[in-house]
């Protein structure tokens, strides 16, 4: 037989999906563990979109949509993001695919050309370095440091942009770290990107999720020099617990955004017809499902970083937004767990998982070896039975 593609042999699996998966494997065989893996809500979709969802089928609304999406949601988008970021768009800037990542995808398929690079912080969505690497981008990646709270230095950014650069990906809230850029952090980013033309990707999905009572602010909202240059990312399965209805959706200007659309119309076309007019009924419906979800959020958060931050062994920096923590086992390098030795986080979450019975995600696939992230999108019964099985696994150990 003749070889298959290079670069589809080169595309690694997800390390999110694989813990995952195994952990999923683990409790179908009945085996009592606990998931800390997978970053989806662990709440139901608001009734009322659900109900959208319901009546689409019944109106029999399952017809082809355009390839950037239904008119109406494209308005639903604009009218959220001038609601919530107080930024200005057009409909025809908006395109609709099948989830964040798609856009992601289709975002660096518009932008990069093979050869081209772009600048990928670390720690980095576990996703992100394999897009890069599918449409042939070169990544460059910039580590950032505890430290710092996991953000990146315009000195680093910087020093790490030549003129092969072609654009940069920023998730803020981030994932897996959970940090947030704020106002004061995000300008002289943006100037250094305006200078040097520079693309910039900002994944703001997780925009909804901050915790603390701080204000989000957007990419482009920093100025329409900033504004041209930037391709905002977002959709509605984080913040409205949708993840299974598989709708994201990217803004940008207008020519960026019709070749977006033009891609999609070759490609996967929009998504579902029902998840589109469900996620209409998210985006301008009642929001106070979001603020629920929130406030639980934080909730979890909090028990989680004061509990973990009295274990002997581990610690962890408090995260703004999102809904991870990233457990930093650094001082567990070198030493042995239940007969395993530990070199990183691939060995640690092995044995955590094996002799713990706790699922969590080593970090190596995101940029930050000596890590493991834990979602707290789960119940808190489960956290804190989650803890003791640390706290226990480290004793034991």
């Amino acid at each position: 037989m003749k070889d298959l593609s290079k670069s589809a042999e080169a595309v690694q699996a997800s390390t999110t999906l694989a813990i995952d998966s195994l952990y999923k494997q683990m409790k179908a065989d009945g085996i009592d563990v606990i998931g800390f893996g997978a970053g989806e809500p662990d709440f139901n979709t608001p009734e009322n979109v659900k109900e959208a969802g319901i009546q689409a089928i019944r109106d029999n609304f399952t017809k082809y949509t355009p390839a950037a999406g239904m008119m109406p949601l494209r308005e639903a988008v604009c009218r959220r993001l001038k609601e919530d970021c107080d930024l200005d768009y057009k409909p025809s800037q908006v395109v609709v695919a099948s989830g964040a990542k798609h856009n992601v995808y289709i975002a660096l398929r518009t932008l990069v050309n093979p050869g081209d690079e772009v600048i990928l912080p670390a720690p980095y969505w576990v996703s992100y370095l394999e897009l890069i690497k599918m449409v042939g981008g070169v990544p460059v990646i910039v580590e950032t440091t505890e430290a710092d709270g996991f953000k990146i230095k315009p000195e680093k950014l910087a020093a790490a942009i030549t003129p092969k650069t072609k654009c940069i990906i920023f998730n803020n809230p981030s994932n897996p770290t959970g940090m947030v850029y704020t106002k004061a952090d995000l300008e002289p980013l943006a100037k250094l990107c305006v200078e040097n033309e520079v693309y910039i990707i900002a994944d703001e999905i997780y925009y909804g999720l901050l915790y603390d009572g701080l204000e989000f602010t957007s990419f482009a909202a920093l100025g329409e020099d900033v504004k041209e240059i930037t391709i905002l990312i977002n959709g509605v399965s984080k913040s409205y617990a949708m993840t299974g209805w598989r709708v994201g959706y990217a803004v940008a200007n207008e020519k960026i955004a019709k070749i977006m659309s033009n891609f999609l119309s070759h490609s996967t076309g929009a998504p579902s017809s029902i998840s589109q007019r469900a996620a209409v009924e998210a985006l301008v419906g009642p929001q106070e499902a979001v603020g629920s979800m929130r406030q639980s959020f934080e909730e979890r958060r909090d028990y989680l970083v004061n509990r973990m931050n009295q274990i002997e062994g581990v610690s962890c920096i408090k995260p703004e937004g999102a809904f991870y923590v990233m457990m930093n086992m650094e001082k567990l390098v070198g030493k042995t767990l239940h007969g395993m030795e530990i070199h990183g986080s691939d060995d640690f979450a092995s044995a955590f998982l094996k002799y713990g019975l706790v699922a969590t995600v080593p970090c190596s696939g995101f940029g930050a070896p000596n890590y493991v992230r834990w979602s707290y999108a789960t119940s808190m019964e489960h956290i804190k039975e989650g803890l003791d099985r640390l706290e226990k696994f480290l004793k034991e150990g």
